[in-house]
């Protein structure tokens, strides 16, 4: 072998070592994004196009997982008036299943936008369907983004979580009333949600009566176009 074969055979090498190292990196650094790219690397199997779940279901556990991504789906369908996003679902059974893939102390969360994934305790059309809403709106607004507290309230909202929100039908559906400015950054809200969670009903509170008189999806029009967020 000439010695010029010799340097592209070491400098394939080197390439093909770079990104492997990269790949463990992001496994080990982000086992929620390597899941959700491979599903049955992690141990899960697939329950139809787009769903994947920890083998092993009962017959009941089978139900309930297909009508809690059901529902929460046609609940975000039926807000939105149609769906553009396809995200996948991954659904675990137990803690150990929801750890390997990266979960952690909540009930479920939308990774990157384009998947979501429900722990053993989001097993519940509410959930689902706030983590799909997440998906949802991503998927309307392109580039464009919302500050973090309306994007949970609205998540919030679509769902229809008893939690934060009073019945449909009242006349206002306000649990709690906002008592400042709501976090606008991911990170803000995070902290702010780990240390009260009533600030999702602060957040729904807010969109609720919002989008009583407001057009949403002009809202997202507008946005998605390069528009700025309405300053309160």
């Amino acid at each position: 072998m000439s010695a010029s074969g010799r340097w592209w055979r070491l400098a394939a090498v080197a390439v093909v070592a770079v990104l492997v190292a990269a790949l463990v990196g992001v496994v080990v650094a982000f086992p929620s994004v390597a899941a959700i790219t491979c599903p049955g690397c992690y141990g899960l199997e697939q329950e139809r196009p787009g769903l994947y779940v920890e083998p092993g279901l009962t017959a009941v556990q089978h139900r309930e997982v297909i009508h809690a991504v059901d529902e929460g789906t046609q609940r975000v369908k039926e807000y939105f008036g149609d769906l553009r996003s396809e995200p996948d679902v991954l659904v675990c059974l137990t803690e150990e299943c929801y750890t390997r893939i990266g979960g952690g102390r909540e009930r479920g969360i939308a990774v990157l936008y384009r998947a979501v994934m429900l722990s053993p305790r989001g097993i519940d059309p509410v959930i689902a369907a706030h983590e799909l809403t997440h998906v949802e709106l991503r998927a309307r607004l392109g580039r464009a983004s919302v500050p973090q507290w309306f994007d949970e309230g609205l998540a919030v909202l679509v769902s229809d979580d008893p939690r934060y929100l009073l019945p449909e039908g009242a006349p206002d559906r306000c649990r709690v009333e906002p008592t400042g400015p709501l976090p606008e950054t991911l990170d803000a809200w995070l902290r702010d949600a780990g240390e009260d969670a009533q600030v999702y009903a602060q957040a729904a509170c807010v969109v609720s009566r919002w989008t009583a008189w407001n057009d949403l999806h002009g809202l997202i029009a507008h946005l998605a176009a390069g528009g700025a967020f309405p300053q309160s």
